[in-house]
């Protein structure tokens, strides 16, 4: 009997896909964020410079 009971348990377990769709989001939604947090550190001294040489161009009054 509890040999029975096992492998109905172990056959419900191994055919429940329920959650399989938000186990595939969390890693979808994990490897978008490493990626933007690696462009992001990549071109991160590009944008600070782009962003100082406005500041430098607003506070001077050049054009």
């Amino acid at each position: 009997m509890l040999l029975k009971a096992y492998a109905w348990w172990c056959s419900r377990v191994r055919n429940d896909e329920r959650g399989q769709g938000m186990v595939e989001y969390a890693l979808i939604l994990a490897l978008v964020s490493v990626v933007a947090i690696l462009l992001l550190t990549n071109i991160g001294g590009e944008i600070r410079r782009i962003f100082q040489d406005v500041l430098n161009g607003l506070t001077s009054g050049t054009p």
